[in-house]
């Protein structure tokens, strides 16, 4: 209950994140959602599973090395999120590539500059579970501690990123 009124609380700070109820963005996920947990192949063939994150903040990137605006939000990521707090055990950031075999996903996350774990969504099914098949990636989804969703955004638009970064901030203190 208390997380359920800290989002709400968040939500009047954050224009955008309440805002997702409305607009349709094609996700199959709201605010204040369990987030869909998952298990994911990374390139080095390690696994990494959602649940075993709970009791941390997690960012979740979904994205892919065709994407224009992936490649123009990654370094921004990179930067203001990844650098500041991956040093943080209460965080966890995943890169999510959407149908790539890990040789293009391990030469995008060089090409790109990014040091995040990026993982493997060979058929699109941890996307899927998210978002409609069809809907369009540069989306990130924020989780708290609790597994529950706090943000979702679509494309890179700088006012939600910097509301992103700010609510990430928040919770990580």
């Amino acid at each position: 209950m208390r997380t359920l009124l800290f989002a709400f609380i968040l939500c009047l700070g954050f224009s955008s994140i309440c805002a997702q109820g409305t607009d349709n963005r094609k996700y199959k996920v709201k605010v204040g959602d369990m987030a869909p947990d998952f298990e994911m192949s990374m390139p080095d063939g390690t696994k990494m599973k959602l649940s075993d994150l709970r009791g941390k903040v997690v960012m979740l990137q979904f994205t892919a090395s065709w994407c224009g605006v992936c490649r123009k939000e990654m370094p921004h990521i990179e930067s203001e999120i990844w650098q500041k707090h991956k040093d943080n055990a209460s965080f966890a950031l995943y890169g999510i590539d959407r149908d790539e075999p890990a040789e293009t996903v391990m030469a995008f996350a060089k090409k790109t500059g990014v040091t995040y774990p990026i993982g493997l969504d060979p058929d699109a099914g941890i996307f899927q579970l998210y978002a409609e098949k069809n809907a369009g990636i540069t989306r990130n989804v924020i989780i708290g501690k609790d597994g529950r969703i706090v943000m979702l955004t679509r494309l890179f638009d700088e006012k939600e990123f910097k509301e992103m970064v700010s609510l990430i901030d928040e919770l990580l203190k």
